[in-house]
């Protein structure tokens, strides 16, 4: 590695991290004056907000704008050395294009590696962290809605408890853990063997069992049919409670390994919801390659010196930034609650602005 390589990497990396430091600091601020009456409502500690709540809302929104400030920052860093004639001099001095890119490649490189670790394991337990802070402190999850229940109170849930059997709550809430009117019914040949109602039904976090209270067991064949009642039962089922939470951000705390077992039971239940998830799955490897991509099309624009300087070049990434945010959250849309497939809606912001990377560095001066 020469001396210009470690220059150009060292300040690419350096950039980038001071653009977002900086951007995160004023984030920050600003959502403290947002929510200064409702830390202050709760009687938080100034230690309680920095480990309960920023510990998680930092990581998590810096994964949001980690793209967006690799594009920023290559196109701020270029267009300086463009602007002082640096590329020129380097070009002149007979080396290539793609050797000048190198290095850029390289650090859009390390922090793709840095974006995608966290993603798999650093991301999903800072949602987690906000989220428990946010139910237990901020959000409405914890008080009455307009029917009295708490918005954590879940009504009618029906799902696949394996190939032959099915479940249902009448009610459950996520919070208490514990549900009514529940049942189970198994089915063989399209004719029902065994069915099973408890009036209540409760998580047991010691034996990590279900524990079911006024239970009715019925085991039927062709010409019997065998009642036993119960005043209490354990049961070992294939679902825990937080199978049952189904909220829009469950998915996001999940670490990379439990997302993919949970994918698979969901897909055994015939959820509803599996298109969501495996968008979030595919974007934790669609994200970070993003940031190899947005490097190439950064340093290709920026590389050129124009009227305006530096300001032009982030005027016309912020653009592009915005143009591909605005690609991913609608191919994301389209895959959760349309037909799209997942697989595509994840990666088809990084072919299409793939494509268009290709087109600029043909286009950059050599």
């Amino acid at each position: 590695m020469k001396i210009l390589d470690r220059y150009i990497i060292l300040k690419y990396i350096t950039t980038f991290f001071f653009c977002l430091v900086l951007f995160l600091a004023i984030i920050i601020v600003v959502d403290l004056s947002e929510h200064t009456d409702d830390f202050g409502k709760a009687n938080l500690s100034f230690w309680q907000l920095l480990t309960g709540y920023y510990a998680g809302f930092v990581p998590r929104l810096g994964a949001m704008l980690f793209p967006l400030f690799v594009f920023i920052s290559v196109i701020f860093f270029t267009s300086k050395m463009a602007g002082r004639s640096e590329v020129i001099a380097i070009l002149s001095a007979g080396i290539s294009f793609r050797r000048f890119m190198l290095p850029f490649l390289v650090g859009g490189f390390i922090l793709s590696a840095f974006l995608w670790l966290g993603y798999q394991f650093v991301i999903p337990k800072a949602n987690r962290l906000w989220a428990d802070f946010d139910i237990k402190y901020l959000s409405s999850n914890v008080r009455p809605n307009a029917d009295g229940k708490r918005s954590s109170y879940k009504t009618n849930l029906y799902f696949k408890l394996d190939s032959l059997s099915y479940v249902g709550f009448k009610g459950y809430d996520t919070i208490s853990k514990t549900g009514n009117n529940f049942f189970v019914q198994r089915y063989v040949k399209n004719k029902l063997v065994y069915n099973l109602r408890a009036s209540n039904i409760s998580f047991d976090t010691a034996s990590r069992k279900w524990k079911l209270g006024a239970v009715q067991e019925r085991f039927l064949d062709s010409i019997n049919e065998r009642l036993i009642l119960s005043n209490e039962k354990i049961v070992n089922y294939n679902f825990k409670p937080i199978d049952l939470r189904n909220d829009d951000y469950l998915k996001e705390q999940m670490t990379t390994n439990q997302l993919d077992k949970f994918i698979e039971a969901e897909k055994m239940r015939g959820s509803p919801n599996i298109g969501g998830l495996l968008v979030e799955r595919y974007n934790r490897d669609a994200i970070p390659a993003s940031c190899l991509i947005l490097t190439v099309i950064g340093v290709a624009l920026a590389s050129r010196k124009v009227r305006g300087g530096s300001g032009a070049h982030l005027a016309l990434g912020v653009l592009i930034s915005v143009l591909y945010i605005l690609f991913s959250r609608v191919s994301s849309v389209f895959a959760t609650q349309g037909d799209f497939s997942p697989f595509l809606a994840a990666w088809m912001p990084n072919i299409v602005f793939g494509i268009l990377a290709i087109y600029i560095y043909q286009k950059a001066p050599k």
